[in-house]
């Protein structure tokens, strides 16, 4: 795959293990000692129901939903510290637990507590080794993810290293709680697709790698990247076989180990 300028990632499920695949406000299943456990951890420890909890917590993200699909957003995604701002005012009127402050600091506290307790993260195989080689290669670093503000954070937790000294353009990097829209839109791709043009990068000349068929694939094809779908991850893997909007798409590469990607586009 020759001609390759810029590489852009999918976070989790590509770059990094997800316990549930993708982030864990997208995850509809339940998590009642998460729940439980990041409340405690916040100081709240008189719940009087979690199931309460949890079905606040999934409303608020529904309701958020609604109203930016009645703004005409196809594709909405939440600001998930209001999400738990929302939650737990209702929480509180229905005495469900006890009457509290929720400040900034509290509320960002309790969504990274349940984010962590509910969908655990490691980087996946290579993929320090694989960023480091593509940036000492010289080619641009981008990200679009559904992510929230925790999210950068994870890499110097993780890998020990922020996403600037990655190699990671702040120019190139685009997360969906930022602008309340979500893949599979094509909203992220293009804002990505004209920060690259600044560059002078053209589509052709990216390579976007994501996990997903219909999140990654299909909407990075839409603005003419070039794709390689990473099936190295059995439970992040989305192939989407019973999609209508994906049954004809094919991506330019399949990969099945981060530490390809170097070889794909022409640095081996």
């Amino acid at each position: 795959m020759r001609g390759i300028r810029a590489v852009v990632f999918d976070i989790y499920g590509t770059l990094l293990i997800s316990g549930s695949g993708d982030i864990g406000s997208a995850d509809d299943n339940s998590h009642h000692a998460a729940f439980q456990d990041a409340l405690n951890a916040v100081g709240i420890r008189e719940v009087g129901d979690i199931a309460a909890v949890e079905r606040a917590y999934r409303e608020a993200i529904g309701e958020s939903h609604d109203e930016s699909r009645s703004n005409g957003i196809s594709y909405p995604e939440v600001e998930i510290c209001e999400v738990w701002k929302h939650a737990l005012q209702r929480l509180t009127q229905e005495s469900v637990v006890p009457p509290l402050e929720t400040n900034d600091e509290l509320l960002a506290k309790l969504a990274i507590e349940y984010e962590v307790l509910a969908n655990p993260a490691w980087p996946m195989p290579n993929c320090a080794a694989t960023l480091t080689t593509l940036r000492d290669a010289g080619l641009e670093l981008g990200i679009i993810s559904n992510a929230q503000f925790f999210t950068p954070d994870l890499f110097p937790s993780l890998l020990r290293a922020d996403l600037d000294e990655l190699g990671f353009d702040p120019a190139l990097r685009f997360y969906s709680y930022q602008y309340r829209q979500a893949k599979p839109g094509t909203f992220l791709y293009e804002k990505s697709q004209q920060a690259l043009a600044k560059l002078g990068i053209s589509p052709e000349e990216a390579l976007y790698v994501g996990n997903d068929m219909l999140k990654d694939i299909w909407p990075a094809q839409q603005v003419g990247f070039r794709t390689a779908l990473f099936a190295g991850d059995a439970r992040s893997l989305r192939l989407r076989t019973d999609d209508d909007r994906v049954q004809h798409v094919t991506p330019n590469a399949v990969i099945t180990d981060l530490a390809q990607i170097p070889q794909l586009v022409g640095l081996d």
